[in-house]
């Protein structure tokens, strides 16, 4: 199987969830090499994500490390699947950026998504004219062709909230974003009415930080942490930045952005306040 040099977050998943189930099963590389009738660096490869597994020697891992509940195999052979499946957005890559699709992909499996954010409305949330002009913004030599094609990913994106098994959103935005302009007045204002709609959703909960909570002093930029349905499966932390997005697998670094999200749940204004934080806003937003 050819050497993968730059796996995916959804392969790095599976690889991760097999090296820990063999080092839980106390088992060497050589050991379990030895069980699958494979050489050593084999193995090494397939923890490392640089090459994928092959049903035979997956359920031959999942047997040498003591994986025996049926509902727990069927799940990580799931997971194998959905490591070398291609979702919609492969529709788009020659088109954005493969860091973003990547991103899509694992926002698609997620089961739950706690997202901060600092200076913009989530993407997730994001109407169609807010995108364009926010676009237009961030990338001023953009085509038409280039902003409509963000806007179509934004809208494929949002379905992981209406599909049949919807993911649950839990969003704290700080108040400053409901009133950075992005576009005209016009745009804004159907923007922050779109909000309101959403926060309605029963698997969105939407609040917003109010800018004179000092907490603010904390939020060092935006992050969604993003769980999955199974509970064995390590949560993964995505951050921003200016010029590249990071993403944290770590138990330390999960703690730590968890601890963050808490704190901020607990300052932020509760959904109906953070309502009516906005629908004050949109009246600022008529008088411009």
């Amino acid at each position: 199987m050819p050497i993968n040099t730059n796996p995916t977050i959804r392969q790095r998943r599976l690889a991760r969830r097999l090296k820990e189930l063999r080092t839980n099963a106390g088992l060497t590389h050589a050991d379990l090499a030895k069980e699958l009738g494979s050489a050593e660096s084999k193995v090494g490869r397939i923890e490392g994500a640089q090459s994928g597994v092959r049903l035979p020697d997956l359920r031959a891992w999942m047997d040498a490390t003591g994986v025996t509940d049926p509902d727990e195999r069927v799940e990580i052979e799931e997971l194998s699947r959905e490591a070398k499946k291609k979702g919609w957005w492969v529709r788009y890559t020659r088109a954005v950026d493969s860091a973003y699709t990547a991103y899509v992909a694992v926002e698609w499996d997620a089961a739950e998504l706690y997202n901060v954010e600092t200076h913009l409305v989530p993407g997730l949330l994001q109407t169609p004219e807010y995108t364009g002009a926010l676009i237009e913004l961030q990338a001023p030599n953009a085509t038409k062709e280039d902003v409509e094609t963000q806007i179509q990913v934004r809208r494929e994106r949002r379905k992981v909230l209406t599909r049949e098994s919807p993911s649950q959103l839990w969003v704290i935005i700080a108040e400053s974003v409901l009133h950075h302009r992005v576009g005209s007045a016009e745009i804004m204002k159907a923007q922050l009415e779109a909000l309101v709609e959403d926060s309605r959703r029963p698997n969105v909960q939407l609040q917003v930080l109010p800018q004179d909570d000092p907490i603010n002093a904390c939020l060092f930029g935006p992050f969604v942490i993003m769980s999955f349905a199974t509970p064995s499966e390590t949560d993964i932390i995505c951050a921003e930045s200016a010029t590249s997005t990071l993403y944290y697998e770590e138990p330390g670094d999960i703690d730590t952005y968890t601890t963050l999200f808490r704190r901020l749940n607990m300052a932020a204004a509760n959904v109906s306040n953070s309502r009516a934080l906005i629908l004050d806003a949109i009246k600022e937003w008529n008088k411009r």
